[in-house]
């Protein structure tokens, strides 16, 4: 238990002496701590700390010993224990929060983006194109070239002419880069661009077959525009397994490494502690444990396995809960039923409006997935599953239900969780906080994916269904909020702004009666994620005995006008009471 402060009583005949010695106290004069506390190795105050603890919503300053909180309470109190050896932050009337929790990213996509193009805000085909010249200028003759982040939806040039059902065909870029191949992701990560020379690499041509759950795009001679969506990613990526083959063991590891290294920096620097890994393997899980064996990887991490032996032994054997003090827990499966709503691969009850041929991509095997369900309830494994069409998500919940009643002693919290949950047909809203299942949502796509959202499923369908983050939560379900970097930037702050305002970059609110309060925004960012995680005894609020975890902003993101939230910057992020980063 914390030492507190002692209360004084006056008597009169030392009033006076004890009124100059108490004031001094209380105003942190001098470094020596009152006689009967113990100096902290932290200190924070002289400022607004919003806990996300309900007893104790809002105070002054926090105590820190160690990697643990001790004290929440004024700035008379937090004072008391600065010492000679104390840290002390002064907060300068700055807020200070909870860490932020990404709830659902891809760690180390994050570091492998840090070495690729950055599509992400490009918004003409040639532009993307330009960039790759100016690659290929710099590289080797048969380099590979990659990136990310491409949208055909935000490319102003592309129009009849150079595409086919709305994505660019390759001819541009194969035009700037004869003698190199080039693979670049869709921002959803769920198609992928491949150049002429790539397509040579990956042997595709008109005669390849279409791969079950995913398409390869043809224009009107049968041909190959470049184009690869869902499991079809896995037909032109064989051009990079080409290219990494010739590279050694050690050239790879040492890659890998740097990626971890680059992934770890960027996400302490945007005030996030704690990062849940949408699907990493099990060798890049023993990456993980090395990283914080060596203090190489200094974000917490929680990690959805995925892709290789899913049995009861391993599982059992590799289970990992708070590893080196909570840096790392691996308790969770990652699986995917369908793709995304940008190419047309969530899976839909009825067909896209702007495609009426299609409803979607199933990609995940429901016999397959209903295996791993009970596996993992059997072995004390969340599921986790990646679902954004209305028909994955009900699938999903379908799913769900059945492994609950067959295992009902286990079902109670057992926080299954839908990664993305984000078009849910109303009749199946209410069966997340039946079931207890948790809708692992980032806000960020919802004022990102806006623009096209309505024209994929029309009207009705959008505003029913689309990001209903208030139905979710008034059928009792626990929302999670997350960036699904490097789908978006990992940035919470543009998060928590998309949370509470709902406005994309142009144009009016999405469907603004669904927006989060911003203390539900907060908690969804915090406390909640916690929670999906099964963390929320050690993280997710500043509460006496929690890690010290916290995130120090320049702004009060709690009340300041929402056009200014997505201005405020990190300060300081704090992970285990010490600072990895300072602005």
């Amino acid at each position: 238990m914390p030492h507190r402060p002692f209360s004084i009583v006056f008597s009169p005949p030392f009033t006076f002496f004890l009124i100059i010695a108490f004031v001094s106290l209380a105003s942190g004069i001098g470094c020596t701590p009152a006689n009967d506390v113990e100096p902290a190795s932290m200190v924070i105050y002289n400022g607004k700390v919003v806990t996300v603890d309900d007893t104790m919503p809002e105070a002054n300053g926090i105590v820190i010993n160690g990697d643990r909180i001790d004290l929440v309470g004024s700035n008379t109190e937090v004072e008391a224990y600065i010492g000679p050896e104390t840290k002390v932050i002064d907060l300068q009337g700055n807020l200070a929060i909870p860490g932020f929790i990404e709830g659902h990213g891809h760690f180390m996509g994050i570091g492998s983006n840090a070495l690729n193009l950055d599509l992400l805000d490009a918004t003409s085909w040639q532009g993307v194109a330009d960039m790759v010249a100016t690659a290929v200028s710099e590289a080797q003759p048969g380099q590979l070239i990659e990136g990310r982040g491409w949208h055909q939806e935000k490319m102003g040039d592309l129009d009849e002419s150079n595409t086919v059902r709305g994505f660019p065909t390759h001819d541009v870029i194969s035009e700037v880069s004869r003698e190199n191949p080039v693979i670049l992701r869709h921002a959803s990560g769920h198609a992928t661009f491949g150049n002429a020379y790539a397509m040579e690499l990956a042997s595709v041509d008109s005669n390849t077959m279409q791969p079950e759950g995913g398409e390869i795009i043809l224009n009107n001679n049968g041909e190959p525009i470049g184009v690869f969506v869902e499991r079809a990613s896995g037909v032109i990526n064989r051009a990079r397994r080409n290219m990494e083959s010739r590279m050694t063991d050690d050239d790879r590891s040492a890659r890998t490494w740097h990626e971890m290294e680059l992934a770890s920096q960027e996400v302490i620097s945007k005030g996030i502690n704690s990062f849940q890994d949408a699907g990493s393997g099990w060798s890049t899980i023993e990456m993980f444990k090395r990283g914080v064996d060596e203090d190489a990887l200094q974000v917490r991490l929680w990690v959805m396995v995925r892709g290789e032996n899913l049995d009861a032994e391993t599982l059992k054997a590799r289970r990992l809960i708070g590893y080196g003090n909570h840096m790392l827990t691996v308790r969770a499966i990652k699986l995917a039923i369908d793709g995304a709503l940008g190419p047309r691969g969530a899976w839909l009850l009825e067909p896209y409006s702007d495609e009426p041929t299609s409803s979607g991509h199933n990609t995940g095997d429901l016999v397959e997935i209903e295996a791993t369900a009970n596996l993992a309830i059997e072995n004390g494994y969340q599921l986790c599953v990646h679902a954004i069409g209305d028909r994955g998500n009900r699938e999903v919940l379908d799913i769900y239900e059945r492994t609950f009643k067959a295992h009902p002693e286990k079902a109670p919290g057992a926080r299954f969780r839908i990664e993305h949950a984000q078009h849910i047909h109303p009749d199946d809203v209410p069966r997340f906080g039946e079931l207890g299942v948790i809708p692992a949502m980032q806000a960020v796509h919802c004022t990102s994916d806006a623009p096209w959202v309505t024209p994929r499923l029309g009207v009705e369908r959008a505003g029913n269904g689309a990001y209903v983050w208030q139905d979710l939560m008034r059928s009792g379900a626990v929302i999670t909020n997350g960036t699904d970097a490097p789908v978006e930037r990992v940035d919470p702050i543009a998060s928590f702004y998309s949370s509470v305002t709902r406005k994309p970059t142009t144009g009016e609110a999405f469907y603004p009666e669904q927006a989060m309060s911003r203390t539900e925004a907060l908690r969804s960012y915090t406390l909640n994620n916690a929670f999906a995680a099964y963390e929320d005894h050690v993280k997710g609020s500043i509460t006496v005995g929690k890690l010290a975890d916290i995130t120090i902003l320049d702004q009060d993101i709690m009340t300041i006008p929402s056009e200014q939230i997505k201005d405020a910057k990190v300060l300081y992020t704090i992970i285990g009471g010490r600072v990895l980063y300072q602005r």
